[in-house]
């Protein structure tokens, strides 16, 4: 008789099931490569390998392991149908008191609010729960965290979540955005909504996402648009930002290089560099975007980061002055700037991001 093959799999280090807390006790995480599950699943495994040396003279036994953890670190899987929602209502249910300007009005708040408010659900752990409400008088689930995030009058759903926003591509996203998954084919059970806190890496395919799930309120970083359904979800951005420039970013929404590879890592309310700190952008000309600084571009915003590159000093790689094309002057000029800022790496490859532009603007 063939042995059969065995996959092994480490234990999930956020689970508190019975299975998990024993797993995690006596058996040491793997150096092998490869997906997460759950404790019990390997539990099984081992116990199906045990059996099966006894049973290998006699017959061939199927060894059956029950799935129970994610396939990939942090994947959610099901989540969305394991995370109902409830349906609209007022503060704290709906015999709770209306909040004054309830009745579709977008309060007005600004992204660095959002964020903090977001960041006290994570903090707190709030439990999940489709028919609880918090202290703030917010549901418990998905949509009643974005609710509260964006300061809204009542508890929404993620079927009129939209009304309050407006819809946005995915260039666009800055933190306080939200991207929005609602399924009419079962909505309150095949939907979800997270609140985008920034993007997690240079690359901007992974970001941080807060969002309401079981057990608990979470902030993790999460493949775009998300681990499942991942094409239907949509970034909207909402009405009531009270920013004081016409920019994406807005004057809370900042950023810092991070790391080899972290080009303008976009973040929020947090610390920066060592020494820096909260910009000042009163003065500072929005930030167009990417797109706009790459080989092949022509347009003004080139013409504008060229005119400042030479008033600071940085322009001695033209040869016939800025212009609206961009070229290997424009980014090795920026790359000189980026570098005089003490970046290294590709945190100073020579193309602006929105803390690039903040401080040669500023």
């Amino acid at each position: 008789m063939e042995a059969p093959v065995f996959e092994e799999f480490d234990p999930a280090s956020d689970c508190d099931c019975p299975g998990c807390a024993h797993w995690r006790r006596v058996i040491p995480p793997s150096a092998l490569p490869g997906p997460v599950g759950h404790p019990a699943a390997r539990g099984a495994l081992l116990l199906a390998a045990a059996a099966g040396t006894v049973i290998a003279g006699s017959q061939s036994t199927p060894a059956v392991a029950v799935a129970h953890g994610p396939v990939r670190p942090g994947d959610p899987r099901g989540d969305e149908s394991d995370s109902p929602q409830g349906v609209k209502a007022p503060l704290h249910g709906p015999a709770g008191p209306a909040k004054p300007g309830a009745g579709g009005e977008a309060p007005a708040t600004t992204r660095a609010a959002i964020i903090n408010r977001a960041k006290k659900w994570v903090a707190s752990q709030v439990p999940y729960s489709m028919s609880e409400y918090w202290s703030d008088g917010y549901r418990q689930d998905c949509s009643g965290f974005v609710s509260m995030a964006w300061s809204l009058p009542g508890n929404e759903w993620t079927g009129s979540l939209d009304t309050f926003g407006v819809r946005i591509s995915r260039d666009q996203l800055q933190p306080g955005d939200m991207l929005l998954f609602h399924n009419p084919a079962d909505p309150e059970n095949g939907s979800h909504v997270v609140l985008f806190g920034g993007w997690s890496d240079y690359t901007h395919t992974y970001y941080l996402a807060y969002e309401q799930i079981r057990p608990h309120t979470r902030g993790q970083s999460t493949p775009y648009a998300y681990w499942s359904n991942s094409p239907r979800y949509v970034p909207y951005r909402y009405k009531g930002l009270a920013e004081a420039t016409s920019g994406p970013a807005g004057p809370q929404a900042w950023s810092y290089p991070v790391g080899k590879k972290g080009r303008d890592i976009l973040a929020v309310g947090g610390a920066g560099t060592k020494g820096s700190s909260a910009p000042s952008v009163a003065s500072v000309p929005g930030y167009p975007g990417r797109g706009l600084f790459r080989p092949g571009a022509d347009n003004e915003s080139v013409t504008r980061l060229g005119e400042q590159l030479v008033k600071k000093g940085f322009g001695k790689y033209y040869t016939s002055g800025p212009g609206p094309r961009w070229g290997e002057a424009d980014r090795r000029g920026v790359e000189a700037f980026q570098r005089a800022q003490g970046w290294r790496g590709g945190a100073a490859d020579g193309y602006p991001g929105p803390e690039t532009w903040r401080r040669l603007f500023s």
